[in-house]
């Protein structure tokens, strides 16, 4: 009965993680409709806003405990990277650079993830991680180069930037959520940066030009839903499936953009940005493989704390 349910549970997973992926890969085009009635200062705001009052909800209706005092600062971190840094910077990004070219950049974000985690925690990744990471990160590079007549643009500068804060973000959030579901950590990031979201949404809808149209609409309102609950379907599936399952149906994540920035854009995609998405794909999927280190930061949990599998689970029914 036990191997029945443990079968279900991971099919369950495996569905989830591709809803996660799913959601994720619309975020670009979704930000590029929602540029159609917005500012991006606006776009940016509006849309914590929107996701805080679902987490709030989340949160109140599972009578979540109030944060302790030492998360405060790594909640300040995950804030910045995920509520605020990353959402501005690749909107800001996207005023100028197609959602395709968008996706081969930040389709580094794993790799700068593990890279920030491995410095963060003293860990000691193999020779093929690293070999593996500064190779994706030259692939990108060469291909925003090249697409940009031989420099950086502008947009490329704001991805990049918005890959290193988003890394530390989605670092130190996977490190607090071995002390609490990954649902509460993204669920109070938001709910904290409250005051400042809500102070900006309210100077941006003043300042910036507004006219809603239906895309517009519709894209505002799949990034507030996705600001969550995105988060909170991918922590689920690694709950049930493994993290590592999970990360490897995440590959897909770029390649899935691009079919939407062609399906919902209409864009025309420069025949380098398949190749460098593959390359880039190929290269975090080494980095997983060889990604075991040889001295990690697995240290004494705090009693009563549970991996995060287990937090989520237990959190979710």
């Amino acid at each position: 009965m036990r191997s029945g349910s443990s079968v279900s549970g991971s099919g369950s997973g495996t569905l989830l993680a591709l809803l996660g992926v799913g959601m994720f890969s619309l975020t670009f085009p979704a930000t590029v409709w929602a540029l159609d009635g917005l500012g991006p200062w606006s776009a940016t705001a509006c849309r914590a806003v929107l996701g805080t009052l679902i987490a709030a909800g989340f949160l109140t209706a599972r009578r979540a405990r109030l944060p302790d005092r030492r998360h405060l600062v790594p909640l300040a971190v995950v804030a910045a990277g995920v509520v605020v840094g990353f959402p501005l910077l690749t909107t800001l990004a996207l005023r100028s650079s197609t959602t395709s070219h968008a996706a081969v950049v930040v389709g580094l974000l794993p790799v700068t993830t593990a890279a920030y985690a491995a410095v963060r925690a003293g860990t000691r990744h193999s020779r093929a991680f690293w070999g593996a990471a500064l190779t994706g990160a030259a692939v990108v590079v060469a291909f925003a180069v090249q697409q940009s007549g031989g420099r950086p643009g502008t947009g490329d500068l704001y991805l990049f930037a918005a890959l290193l804060i988003c890394a530390a973000g989605y670092a130190e959030g996977g490190m607090l959520a071995r002390e609490l579901p990954g649902w509460q950590v993204i669920g109070w990031a938001l709910v904290l940066s409250l005051p400042l979201t809500l102070a900006g949404a309210a100077v941006a809808l003043a300042v910036e030009p507004v006219h809603l149209t239906g895309r517009a609409t519709a894209g505002l309102l799949w990034l507030g839903v996705s600001q969550f609950v995105g988060l909170w379907v991918w922590y689920r599936a690694m709950a049930l499936t493994g993290v590592a399952r999970a990360g490897q149906l995440q590959l897909a994540q770029p390649l899935l953009t691009l079919v939407w920035s062609v399906t919902l854009l209409g864009e025309r995609l420069a025949p380098a940005a398949p190749l460098a998405a593959v390359a880039v794909l190929v290269c975090i999927a080494v980095t997983q493989r060889a990604g075991s280190p040889t001295r990690s930061d697995r240290r004494p949990r705090p009693a009563g704390s549970a991996n995060l599998d287990l937090d989520v689970s237990r959190s979710s029914r």
